[in-house]
């Protein structure tokens, strides 16, 4: 029989630069899910943070880039989802999105809640 692995949802609340919450939730995924951890990461976009996954970020030279973090992520197999509404009050489309991002539900991150061992907010 084999080991389940640990299932962490990770919630963003903000805006991919200026504030560091964005970066440092990602950073987290992306050691949770390298092999010495190998987690189960999926990752919910709501309000402001939903611009994280908007594709083609050009960060100043010697920033972060949170669009290679968020496609490193999907890379490793995690899930990523982009509040629906959020998006729609921001008038940003699908297409805008990074390949692999999917609109998300208040409906999918409560499944995703109660099938998480943790669920940390950012």
């Amino acid at each position: 029989m084999g080991v389940l692995a640990v299932v962490t949802t990770i919630v963003i609340h903000d805006t991919p630069y200026g504030v560091e919450r964005a970066y440092n939730a990602l950073r987290l995924a992306l050691t949770l899910t390298t092999e010495r951890f190998r987690e189960k990461v999926r990752v919910f976009l709501l309000g402001d943070a939903v611009y994280c996954a908007v594709k083609g970020q050009k960060p100043p030279e010697g920033y972060y880039n949170v669009e290679e973090m968020l496609r490193k992520l999907l890379e490793r197999g995690c899930e990523v989802r982009a509040c629906g509404s959020c998006l729609r009050l921001r008038g940003l489309q699908v297409q805008q999105l990074i390949e692999g991002v999917k609109p998300g539900t208040m409906m999918e991150l409560s499944r995703w809640v109660l099938e998480s061992d943790r669920v940390l907010v950012f």
